[in-house]
């Protein structure tokens, strides 16, 4: 009978030992799972180039089936992107002799209407000459091409390459106009990003032509070269929707943080000219040789364009991807936009998006994206069939709020509207209260068992030490 107890006592404490494990694990996964301040994980693809080198490998993107595919040069790269998980592509060429043949054609003399960028998926630089591009031009910039090799290709392009002055919501200089980016802050003032060309600094922006108060006024940028600006606003007033990007049709898209993007990723972008559009990433770091400069360092779209749509926000999945700079064709023909990552923009500004400020940085006058400027001026919606642009297609994801909705059915960016919640939208829901607040550290639905696991051991650990307690006492132990 002792024997029994003691192995009874025994297996409570070891039961009660295991479920202490067991919960601190459901504890810190829960913790450790969700997303927290330092943003976004590097895609595989990003991350296998750079640990493998420019030597071993070409660049990365998304295949037609959702997974990462990386250029390699040699087995041994490719056996490691597979240990990976991605599927490897053994190339001539290596990003390395693909950043080479770029530098020389950056080199040789300037031909306004060309632009260039790495392409992945062929393994070449693919060149582009627009309709402005005389023969003579054309002639002597593919003898650059062949004294390079046959890592270049020549092509030529219809329309011409030019930026689209004249975006989400209009803002409007005496010079032209452009659209609104993303606002952001630097912890002490509220600030507009935007496309570089729109303006010089000390240029003054308004919400509608014609009104007598001020917008902004552009206080930093560069253009040519790279392609943003910042503008700061002339109230610094809080504003309640500084991290939704307008889509149009009263809707919008909330804005989590910024990325970088990715070839092969389906992108938006959202302006004044042309409302909402998609397409995909098909190249980054390229050149374009507009008639007022050269730009560099750029992302390449399939994404449609029209003059007023520069300096729009491009955007995927609720994050901030770029700015719309410029490119050939409209979009009842389709053609070519570049954009100006909107990562390297902030970096060189100082600056961060509002949506990842804290409350005294939006008491400081966090700023509204798209839907500040004009406050009721929105894009022109988007194609009829579709709750977000492309038709049939929206977002991944769930609304979290229980506020006034923008709109019902699937918007895209990464969000979904639930009944009357605000998903990706203006609305005030219930997501400001401290229990969302500490839904949005921990996943709680992983935290509450792991909590009562770990309970529940502590009470059969003190029982087992009663048991023992109790049998001492009357001399049974």
């Amino acid at each position: 009978m002792r024997h029994a107890r003691r192995t009874a006592r025994r297996i409570t404490r070891l039961a009660a030992v295991g479920g202490l494990l067991c919960g601190s694990l459901l504890v810190t996964r829960a913790i450790a799972n969700e997303p927290g301040a330092s943003g976004p994980p590097v895609p595989v693809g990003e991350r296998l180039v750079a640990q493998l080198g420019a030597a071993r490998t070409a660049g990365s993107w998304l295949g037609a089936d959702g997974r990462t595919v990386v250029a390699v040069t040699d087995a041994g790269a490719a056996a490691d992107v597979r240990r990976a998980g991605a599927r490897a592509e053994v190339v001539r060429h290596s990003m390395r002799d693909l950043r080479s043949a770029a530098a020389t054609l950056r080199a040789a003399p300037r031909v306004s209407g060309t632009a260039w960028s790495m392409d992945y998926g062929s393994n070449e630089v693919v060149v582009r000459a627009d309709s402005t591009v005389s023969a003579g031009d054309w002639s002597r910039l593919a003898g650059v091409a062949r004294t390079i090799g046959a890592s270049v290709r020549m092509e030529r392009t219809r329309g011409t390459f030019t930026t689209r002055v004249d975006g989400a919501s209009p803002i409007f200089a005496s010079g032209g106009r452009c659209s609104a980016g993303f606002d952001v802050t630097d912890g002490k003032a509220a600030f507009l990003l935007t496309a570089g060309h729109c303006g010089p600094v000390g240029t003054t922006w308004f919400a509608r032509p014609g009104d007598a108060t001020a917008l902004g006024t552009t206080v930093s940028g560069t253009f040519p070269g790279n392609d943003f600006s910042l503008v700061r606003y002339d109230d610094g007033v809080p504003r309640a929707q500084n991290d939704v990007v307008a889509i149009g049709g009263g809707r919008g898209v909330r804005i989590t943080g910024a990325a970088d993007p990715v070839v092969g990723q389906r992108v938006f972008r959202s302006g004044s000219t042309t409302g909402l559009h998609s397409g995909r990433v098909t190249g980054l770091n390229a050149t374009v040789n507009y008639p007022e400069g050269t730009v560099t360092g750029l992302v390449q779209t399939t994404v449609c364009a029209e003059p007023g749509d520069s300096g729009g926000p491009l955007f995927a999945d609720g994050l901030a991807l770029g700015l719309t700079s410029g490119g050939n064709g409209n979009c009842d023909a389709g053609g070519t936009t570049f954009f100006q990552p909107v990562g390297a923009a902030m970096t060189a500004l100082g600056v961060r998006l509002t949506s990842t400020s804290g409350d005294d940085d939006a008491e400081a006058g966090a700023g509204s994206g798209q839907a500040r400027p004009g406050g009721d001026v929105a894009p022109s919606a988007p194609p009829a069939g579709s709750e977000a642009g492309a038709p049939g297609e929206g977002g991944t994801g769930t609304g979290v709020g229980t506020g006034t909705g923008v709109g019902t059915g699937t918007n895209m960016g990464g969000a979904t509207d639930t009944g009357n919640g605000t998903a990706s939208g203006t609305g005030t829901g219930a997501d400001t209260g401290p229990v969302a607040a500490i839904s949005r550290v921990v996943n709680t639905r992983s935290v509450g068992p792991g909590l009562l696991v770990i309970g529940g051991s502590l009470i059969a650990l003190v029982a087992a030490r009663s048991m023992r307690s109790s049998r001492r006492g009357r001399g049974a132990w």
